[in-house]
């Protein structure tokens, strides 16, 4: 019965722990300042990689009796390890998914910038836009979105932050543009970087840029 019980709160252990790390995963990948989430990176991958290790060795040791809950705990830290160090890929999955359910909404801020019923409305940047609510995230680093218009062909280009640096460090956006000079610019760094900016539909653009 004692058994039988460790048993069943090593599997909950185990379920809570991939619970938290999808759950600090996409706390990270939305709210958590870039400065932070390097230190927070390095501080998670090594936990993890530290807890691959005791279990591996845990394993080991018990070479003559091994369970399969000790399999499982291995496999699960090790994946979530790689996972973590390799940030690229979960990322890279999180955007791709938050491109899709997040594409009706974006459009929106689209036509209320048309209408101009949003505006740039900060005081220490002349095209930074802070949208007027905080959830959904609809832009990452603060919800606030980035307006550029032509005034000469009555033309628009808006970004989204998908990863927002500060100061000269480039920063990865969802772009919108009806700009043609913004089109050919913009198919120049798709050229030039194929591998991080694209397009992903009419008038949208995955960029990597200042």
């Amino acid at each position: 019965m004692n058994r039988k019980f460790e048993k069943d709160m090593s599997k909950r252990k185990l379920m809570y722990s991939i619970l938290g790390w999808f759950i600090i995963t996409i706390i990270e990948y939305y709210f958590i300042p870039y400065y932070i989430v390097v230190l927070l990176w390095i501080g998670f991958s090594l936990t993890l990689l530290i807890i691959t290790i005791i279990q591996l060795l845990k394993l080991v040791k018990e070479h003559n009796s091994i369970t399969k809950l000790r399999i499982q705990n291995l496999i699960v830290f090790s994946i979530l390890f790689y996972l973590t160090f390799n940030r690229f890929h979960i990322n890279s999955l999180i955007e791709k998914v938050d491109w899709r359910i997040f594409y009706n909404n974006r459009m929106e801020i689209v036509q209320q910038v048309k209408q101009k019923e949003l505006n740039p409305n900060v005081s220490w940047n002349e095209t930074v836009c802070e949208l007027p609510f905080e959830l959904p995230v609809i832009s990452n680093g603060g919800n606030d979105i980035a307006i550029h218009r032509n005034e000469k062909s009555k033309t628009l280009t808006v970004d989204f932050w998908v990863y927002r640096n500060f100061f000269s460090a480039p920063s990865t956006f969802f772009v919108y543009t009806d700009d043609k000079e913004e089109e050919k610019e913009l198919k120049k760094l798709i050229a030039n970087d194929p591998n991080n900016n694209w397009k992903i539909d009419d008038n949208w653009y995955r960029i990597f840029r200042e």
